[in-house]
C-alpha cells in the first residue's frame, strides 16, 4: 500500500480520519506507524495529500488530513475485457486501476463459462474492493468506472461502434491481416478476449463496429499478464 486511500465515510464531524480493518491492519502490523507519523493518502474520487498519525491504538488509527495534490492524470483508453476466472479478474481489475485506466467494460463473449457470472466477485461492492487495491498500489484515488454486459451481440451491435467513436480502437486477436500499432497517447479503446480469444464470428462483429485487428504475435498469455502488456504496447505510460 503506497498511499492510504481515505473513503468520505472515514471522516468524523472534527474533519479527523478514522481507520479500522484492513487499513489500519496495515499501518500497524506492516508499516509499523505510530503517534505522530505521517502517512501518504489520498481521498477517494478527491485531492491527496499526507495524514498525521494524531493517535493509534489497537482498534484504530486517526489521521489528520492535509490534501493539496492532484491525481495523476487518467489513462485515455477504454478497456472492453471478456470476462476471466475470478482469480484473473482480481489481478486484471487491480492491475487496470494501477494503470490509470478509468472505463472498464466487462463483457461476455463464446468462450467465457456462463457460470463466471454468479461469482460474487460481480457485486459492486467486491469489484470496488479491488480497484482500491490497485489506486493504493499507484498513489491515484479515482476510482474507475466498471460496467457489466452479459450479451455480447447487443453491446458489439449498440455500444461497442459509439464507443470506438474517434478513438484508435482495436481488437486484440491475432491474424495475417492485424495492424501494426505504435505507442502513443492517442485516445484509445482496446478489446480483449479470454484466454483462447474471440472466435472469429465476434472478432467479425467488433471489426464491423469499427475496431482492427492487433495481435501480441503467436503466444498464448494468460488475462492478467495480456492486460498490462497490451496497454504498454499501445499506450505511452
Amino acid at each position: 500500500m503506497n498511499q492510504c486511500l481515505i473513503f468520505p465515510s472515514d471522516i468524523q464531524i472534527d474533519g479527523n480520519a478514522h481507520l479500522t480493518g484492513r487499513r489500519h491492519q496495515h499501518l500497524l502490523d506492516i508499516l509499523r506507524t505510530q503517534t505522530g507519523d505521517k502517512i501518504s493518502v489520498g481521498l477517494l474520487n478527491h485531492q491527496m495529500g499526507s495524514g498525521l498519525i494524531v493517535s493509534q491504538d489497537a482498534e484504530r488509527t486517526c489521521l489528520q488530513l492535509e490534501l493539496e495534490q492532484s491525481p495523476p492524470a487518467a489513462t485515455d483508453l477504454t478497456v472492453v475485457l471478456a470476462l476471466p476466472r475470478p482469480n484473473m479478474l482480481k489481478r486484471s481489475l487491480q492491475n487496470m486501476a494501477a494503470l490509470g485506466i478509468k472505463e472498464i467494460y466487462l463483457i461476455h463473449s463464446r468462450r467465457v463459462e456462463k457460470s463466471f457470472w454468479s461469482s460474487p466477485l460481480l457485486k459492486k461492492e467486491a469489484i470496488e474492493n479491488e480497484l482500491v487495491l490497485g489506486l493504493e498500489q499507484a498513489k491515484d484515488t479515482v476510482l474507475p468506472n466498471v460496467y457489466l454486459r452479459q450479451q455480447f451481440k447487443p453491446f458489439v451491435e449498440d455500444e461497442l461502434a459509439d464507443l470506438a467513436k474517434g478513438r484508435r480502437a482495436l481488437v486484440a486477436h491475432p491474424s495475417d491481416n492485424s495492424q501494426s500499432v505504435s505507442c502513443c497517447q492517442a485516445p484509445s479503446l482496446v478489446a480483449i478476449g479470454p484466454e483462447g480469444g474471440f472466435i472469429d464470428y465476434e472478432v467479425d462483429l467488433m471489426q464491423q463496429a469499427g475496431l482492427k485487428s492487433y495481435s501480441l504475435g503467436p503466444r498464448i498469455l494468460r488475462v492478467e499478464t495480456a492486460v498490462p502488456v497490451l496497454i504498454s504496447k499501445i499506450w505511452q505510460l
